[in-house]
């Protein structure tokens, strides 16, 4: 009889209960619905740190057409060796970059539209944008990371 109750007592502390195995499975639940989040939004921050960087390369490479020709007129971004797409991975873009209408002689504007097939779209910044005075978009002082402008 005395074996019996110590088999018993061995088996009970062998395992887990279902109480202590559903607490261990809502605190997981807990850290992945918190860590996700904050995970994809640095994603999208740092693929709009590329765009701003590629935007910036577009505007350099529109500033040495006017000194080359004085006008802006006749500039295409993939002629000129600028960047369109920011990054690529595989065949998708996660922003486009693209002229903002047509270049007039002493202007131009240039914008980098988030891809939604990337789920970039979802970042708060929306399309970026930057003209020849150096104008940035979204400027709003709500949005300050956008552009880091403190």
């Amino acid at each position: 009889m005395k074996q019996q109750f110590a088999k018993a007592a061995v088996r009970v502390q062998r395992g887990f209960t279902l109480l202590e195995l559903m607490v261990v499975v809502a605190i997981i639940g807990i850290l992945v619905g918190i860590a996700v989040p904050t995970y994809q939004d640095s994603v999208r921050k740092s693929r709009r740190g590329q765009a701003k960087a590629d935007l910036a390369e577009a505007a350099q490479a529109m500033e040495r057409f006017y000194t080359m020709r004085n006008t802006y007129v006749g500039a295409d971004l993939a002629t000129i060796g600028a960047p369109t797409k920011s990054p690529q991975v595989g065949d998708t873009a996660h922003y486009t970059i693209s002229l903002n209408g047509a270049p007039t002689a002493s202007t131009f504007s240039l914008q980098a539209v988030p891809s939604a097939s990337t789920g970039q779209s979802k970042d708060k910044c929306g399309t970026l944008g930057i003209t020849n005075t150096g104008v940035k978009t979204p400027n709003d002082a709500s949005l300050k990371e956008c552009w880091n402008l403190n």
